[in-house]
Formats: structure tokens, sequence, C-alpha cells
């Protein structure tokens, strides 16, 4: 007959079956046991699908349970006992025999008394899937002429996927019936007496020794020197325990109340037992650190019927019992009556960082008279308190007045920022001089050397101009500009850098010395009445500067705005000498231009270079024209710029480049 078991399992009777305590036994290895009458016992395992059973027999009961199988000192481990009855038919498997097929006959007497049979059984633990044993032996026929029923022991050592507290089915193959059997925990098995073989059992022992000159407590664990196990701490016995990774606990954490569990680490998946031990419980020797941790918060409040309430939150280390009250600040904190509270009334609740919490109000408390709370411990020898709550009127009161001095440092402190930066100033004489100032903006500057050859000089004039173009101006050093002088001519390149401050707007410096104003007054005394002249007529000095010529232009630049009262929005002047009276010996064509001393004025001429007016000093909407010079009035200065008929301009300017 085909096994039909997995199809009629919603039918199959249910027996439950439970134990708390687990019998030492013997076995070491899987076996089976079989009863008067049956022989030749043998137990294979066998899979749980498709198995053909022999119709002779009828298991009739199971009754699965567990045992500690322990044998030579050796570690005890589960075993599971299937006790089965079965009833035998041997009409059936003389049928069976009968259609085997083969002709030859046995011998009579053997066949009548003796015949082969077997039965299986399976276990399914969850979620691992369903083993079978397979028992085969042989029916003594005269043997069970009276008794037909009989009885099989399998004993299965450690069965697989079964553990401690595990829930365990069993059940034999083509047949209805089903059993469910419990394994005790491993607390229930670890706690039986002498029950201390089961490795699972085995737990670190913690011994905790108080070091006063460290002022800690040492953990240590028997029989451990590499390795140590997990730990932690944990406040009351149901409290929440928090891991600790040292092996040391400063003595002001110690509590009366502290418990600690250790285990080892979890081994091939197996959850390894716990051992727990307080050690300070009903001792009075650390609760001193419990009554210098205890906190106390009051506050105002509201019911629901709108009437107002004091409500009051202590917290500590360890559950406490004592009393609280509200009470009248005055000269001492006079009880108010009537509303006393016992501690330990209510439920005490743990908060993240491992303190016990709890919480009360006082109902309908007047809070005009300012209440406080008063704690009294049990076991302390004074009172804790007052602990009162701020007044919140006098609060929002003391908030207006910080804000007000807030804002009057602020406005002090951008003051004196801005008059540190002469802001208000520069502000102030760009509205005097026609127009409100962009104060910050960089613009372009052109920087022209003096005519004398001094490598000092030309040094300090390409350094100003480094630090200018640091300070982000935008700057032209004629010194930087050779090949483009050579190909324009000096006062073309000086016109192209005017229409760079007409775009940008900004200022031309110029560098004086001592040589330079001299040539200023050779060139205003040989140029009255705008007279040309050649160059080898103007008398100049054997040995000039390459730059001689830019320099000369832009007299002839100053000399036209001048005219037209400008001059001082262009032109700025500049002298490295800090001993020089340059100031006092101005010729009449550069007075009236600011002239500024470096480095000891330098802050005053980036100021200066730094102020763009809305209408002066900027090309930028201001609605005039560059001067009186333009690409067509060149022709006045053709003594300064080289136009020889049948010659290339780049040889008349071979000195200079």
């Amino acid at each position: 007959m085909l096994h039909t078991g997995w199809t009629i399992w919603c039918v199959l009777l249910t027996l439950h079956i439970s134990a708390c305590h687990l019998e030492i036994s013997g076995y070491d290895s899987d076996r089976v046991i079989c009863s008067e009458g049956l022989s030749n016992c043998t137990m294979k395992d066998e899979m749980p699908f498709n198995v053909q059973e022999e119709n002779a027999v009828v298991v009739q009961n199971l009754t699965p349970y567990f045992k500690l199988c322990c044998r030579d000192r050796a570690p005890c481990v589960l075993c599971l006992i299937i006790e089965t009855e079965i009833n035998i038919h041997p009409g059936e498997a003389q049928e069976d025999e009968g259609h085997s097929g083969n002709g030859e006959e046995d011998d009579g007497e053997e066949t009548e008394r003796n015949f082969k049979a077997s039965v299986t059984v399976c276990y399914c633990a969850a979620p691992a899937m369903s083993m079978c044993k397979k028992v085969e032996f042989t029916v003594n026929r005269a043997a069970l002429s009276h008794e037909k029923q009989s009885k099989i022991s399998v004993v299965i050592i450690e069965p697989l996927g079964v553990s401690f507290s595990s829930r365990v089915i069993v059940y034999p193959k083509a047949s209805p019936l089903r059993q469910e059997v419990s394994v005790p925990s491993l607390d229930d098995v670890c706690t039986q007496e002498q029950q201390e073989r089961p490795d699972e059992c085995h737990v670190p022992k913690l011994i905790s020794v108080i070091n006063k000159e460290m002022n800690r407590m040492e953990l240590q664990f028997d029989g451990r020197n590499k390795s140590f196990p997990s730990v932690c701490i944990q406040y009351e016995k149901n409290g929440r325990c928090q891991g600790w990774n040292r092996t040391t606990i400063p003595l002001y954490s110690v509590t009366p109340c502290i418990c600690l569990q250790v285990w080892d680490e979890d081994v091939d998946g197996q959850r390894s037992r716990r051992s727990h031990s307080c050690p300070f419980t009903d001792t009075d020797v650390f609760q001193r650190n419990v009554w210098q941790n205890v906190s106390v918060s009051v506050g105002p409040g509201q019911m629901n019927n709108l009437r107002p309430m004091l409500w009051w939150n202590l917290s500590a280390p360890c559950r406490l019992e004592g009393e609280v009250w509200p009470c009248k600040k005055e000269s001492s904190c006079r009880e108010m009556k009537g509303f006393r509270q016992q501690l330990s009334n209510g439920t005490w609740k743990q908060n993240s960082k491992g303190q016990w919490k709890k919480t009360g109000v006082f109902e309908e408390i007047n809070l005009k008279l300012s209440p406080c709370v008063m704690v009294k411990v049990k076991g302390m020898d004074r009172e804790l308190g007052p602990f009162c709550f701020e007044n919140t009127d006098r609060w929002h009161w003391s908030l207006l007045i910080v804000g007000i001095m807030l804002l009057l440092c602020l406005t002090v402190l951008i003051s004196s920022y801005l008059l540190r930066h002469d802001f208000v100033k520069k502000w102030v004489w760009s509205w005097y001089h026609g127009g409100f100032v962009q104060i910050g903006m960089k613009c372009h500057v052109v920087l022209l050397s003096p005519p004398d050859v001094d490598d000092g000089v030309s040094e300090s004039v390409c350094r100003l101009g480094s630090q200018l173009s640091n300070q982000g101006f935008s700057v032209s050093v004629d010194q930087w500009s050779r090949k483009e002088q050579c190909t324009l001519g000096p006062l073309p390149w000086l016109y192209s850098q005017l229409l760079e401050l007409k775009s940008l707007g900004g200022r031309i410096v110029i560098v004086l010395t001592h040589k330079a104003l001299e040539r200023v007054k050779t060139w205003t005394h040989q140029n009255q009445g705008v007279i040309k002249m050649k160059r080898e007529d103007m008398g100049f000095p054997q040995k000039s500067s390459p730059y001689s010529d830019v320099f000369t232009a832009s007299l002839c630049l100053i000399q036209a705005d001048k005219q037209l009262g400008r001059a001082a929005e262009r032109f700025v002047l500049v002298t490295f000498d800090p001993n020089s009276s340059i100031d006092r010996s101005l010729p009449e064509l550069l007075q009236g231009l600011r002239l500024f001393q470096l480095p000891s004025q330098t802050q005053a001429f980036l100021s200066e270079l730094a102020v763009v007016g809305a209408g002066k000093g900027s090309g930028k909407g201001s609605g005039k024209d560059m001067g009186p010079f333009s690409f067509n009035q060149i022709p006045l200065l053709d003594s300064l710029t080289p136009r020889s008929s049948g010659s290339d301009p780049e040889m008349n300017f071979s000195a200079l480049c």
C-alpha cells in the first residue's frame, strides 16, 4: 500500500507531550530495541517521501520523549526516544510472500514460524525537514500466537535540527497518528540538581573585587586567561542591560541594585546561556551613590478642566522608597498640607540612559505662590530640595533685555568697522564731489614710470603694479607693455589705456622723482603756445629712459584735462622717496593733482583708487568724452611719434625696443 500520510494530515489526531525534566541515559549512539517475538532488529535512515510499508504492521501508539545521553564523563547531549506499539497481522504478510514470485519452497516449518516486517517513524523540528528511521525485523510467529502486539524503542542521538526549547512532531508512516513533544529550555535543564554536564550549561563564573585604591570595581572571570566573555550591566533585575566592554567599573557607578550578566559569544549559531548576579543586593555599601545621583525637576501645568497643577519628575539609578510634597518657599520651605505622595506608589520607568524615572502631579495647586518640591528618601538622614521652577514672566523680560543689549553691541561693532575702513569718509567725499560711490569696486589703473634711468625706482614701480593687481585692480604698467608701445607708438598706446579707463573707470598713476620734475618744467617751458619741436631740439639728456615718450605724452593729456578742469579726476601722483619735498615744489602743470608718498600713505592711496563716483572718475554713464585728444590729433606731437617718410617706425624706436 502506497504511503498517503501527507494527504490526510488535516484529520490527524494530535497528542502533545511536554516535559520540564530530563532523565539521564547511558546511550552513546543510535539504536533500536525490540520486544519479545521480534528478532534481527536493524535500523537505517529513510527518506520521508514514497516510503512503502508492510501491510502486516499497524502502529497503534507512539510515545516520544527526550533524555540526556551521557557516557564515560563525556558532555551530555540530547537524545530522542520513540516508543512504538505495533500490531502484527501474519495473514497479510503470508499473502504478500505468496505473490513474491519465488518458485522455490522454503523449509515448511521455518516458514510457518517466521516472516520479515518493517515500520518507519519520522520526526520534524521546524524549520528543518523531516527525518525518518526505518526499523526492519523478523517476526516469530510462534511467539505471537497468543499476543500479537509488540513494542519497538528507537533511540536517536542528537536529532537533526533539535535543540533546547524546540517543539518536535513525531509520526509513523502510513498512519494518521501524530504526536508533538517539547524539549525543556536550557535554563530548566541547567537548574536541575546535578545537571552540570551539558556544555550549554557551562557559563563564565564572575568574581567582583572592590579596589578602593584605584576607586573601581574589577571584574574577574574564573578560568579565563586570554579571552573574556561578554558582559552587560543593568540596574534592577528587570532593567535594561547595557553592554560593557571593560573589565573595570568606576565605584561611583556601583549601586546596591546593580546586576551583571555574563555569557560567551554564540558558537555555531547556538545562543549561549547567561549567568546573572547582583552582588550588592540587600546591602547599603553603595547606597550613597544612589542618593548623590537623584535629580528632580518641576514645572507648572494645566489639567483638562483648565485648573492649575504642578508636575514633578524624579530620576535615580535605582527605584526608591520615600515621599514627595510641595512647599511654599519663604525663609524656609513650608509644606503645603494635603499633597504628600509616596514614591513606591505607581510605576517606575527606565529611560534611555538607564535611569529609573517616576513622575507625578499636584492638582489644583496655587501656582501664584511659586511652589517648590521637597523629597524624603528612605534611609537618608536629610531631605532633598527645595526644587523650584522659574517664573516665566520674569524670564520673558530677561530675554527682552538681553536682546536689546545684543542689538546695541552689534550696532557699535558695525559702526566701528565702517569707520576703521574709512567707508563713511569715502561716502561723504563722493557725495560732496557730485554722486554716490560704489565702495570696494576695483577699477583700471595705468602706472607710468618716470623718465630717468634708476633701477631702484623701476623695481618699485613693478612691485607697486603687482601689489595693485593682488588687491584686485586691473593694472597696466608701461614697463610691461614694451612690445605694444613699439607697435602703436607711445601716444596711441596711452590713448588705448584711456579707452580702458572709460570702460572700467580708474586713474592714471604717474611716479615722480626729482629728475621727472625737471623734465616737467623743461617740457612746460618748451611747449608754451603749443610749439612743435623736433626730438633733437628738445635738449633731452643723453641717457634717457626708454619710456620717456610715454611720460611726455601723459603731460600732454594733463595739460588738456586741466583746461577742462578735470585733471584731478584722471591723474594721481606718487613718489617713493619718504624724505622728499616734492609736494612743495610741484610745477604749475601738476599742481592740483593729489600726491601720495609710498609706503607711508599706502592705505590712503588705495582708498583713493577704490572710490569710483557715479558721475566722477568713471566713464560709465557720465556722458563726458575723453578730452580733446583723438587719433586724428596725434600729429600735434609729431616730434614724439616717429613718422619719418620712407622709414619704418620700428627702426626709429630701436632705442626703445
